[in-house]
This record gives structure tokens, C-alpha cells and sequence, in this order.
């Protein structure tokens, strides 16, 4: 079994909030996360795929195909958006990075199945020091 790793980045605005909870308890709860105006980062995405090397091509998958998914699948709906209000696969979850991580890897899941590859991972930095990584179930 080889790994291999494709680096895609997204810039994108979110809040950590609950509708149920008072501005106080999500300031207590998020810190300036909560922020009511929103605030964004600079995201980078990791996607590791891992399979057998294809004899005659060396690859286990060719990373254009792979590029193509990330950015038709996870980039363009995610890139310049608010996570909260504007992403399909994020309506009515928490924007939390790790919830977004968790997404982000059923959203690619089948279409890199289905390209001859397997999902082993994402990780999703949201800040130099901050990043999240998800093996999938």
C-alpha cells in the first residue's frame, strides 16, 4: 500500500454559534469565534489517498483526476463562501473545523472510490497552529 497527498487551499468566512444559546453563552462557549460578524481563514486541505501502484501507469491515481475532484467537490463550493450559509454539505452543522473536516471526507469519499483510489485521510489546517485530521468511521 503507497500514500500520496494532494494540497488544495480555500479562504472562507464562518461563526461558531447555537441559535438556542444566548450571545453570552456562545461568547462564552466560542470566544471571538462567535463573533456575529463573522470572520475567515486561509485554509489549507490535505487529501491522502492510498492504493496499490498501477504497473503500467506508476500511479495510484493520476492527480489531475484527484485535483479535479477536490476542487469540483469540496474548493468551489467552499472558496470565498460562509461556511454557514452558503455550503450545501455544511447546512445545519456546527462550522467547527472538525465538523468541516468530517464532511469534507464524505464529499470526496466516493468520488476517489470510484476513480480506482481510496480516502485514508484529510487534514485541514485553518491556522498555523490549528488543524484538524480525520481518518473517516
Amino acid at each position: 500500500m503507497i500514500y500520496i497527498t494532494r494540497r488544495e487551499r480555500f479562504s472562507a468566512a464562518h461563526k461558531l454559534y447555537r441559535d438556542d444559546w444566548s450571545l453570552e453563552e456562545n461568547e462564552a462557549t466560542f470566544g471571538k469565534c462567535s463573533n456575529p460578524n463573522w470572520h475567515g481563514h486561509n485554509y489549507e486541505l490535505f487529501v491522502t489517498i492510498k492504493g496499490e501502484i498501477d504497473p503500467t501507469t506508476g500511479f495510484v491515481m493520476d492527480l489531475r483526476i484527484l485535483k479535479t475532484i477536490i476542487l469540483q467537490h469540496v474548493v468551489e463550493k467552499l472558496d470565498h463562501r460562509n461556511v454557514n450559509l452558503d455550503v450545501d454539505f455544511m447546512r445545519g452543522k456546527m462550522a467547527s473545523t472538525e465538523v468541516l473536516a468530517v464532511e469534507i471526507f464524505n464529499q470526496l469519499k466516493s468520488p476517489i472510490e470510484t476513480a480506482g483510489a481510496q480516502l485514508h485521510s484529510i487534514k485541514l489546517q485553518e491556522t498555523e497552529n490549528n488543524s484538524v485530521e480525520y481518518f473517516g468511521n
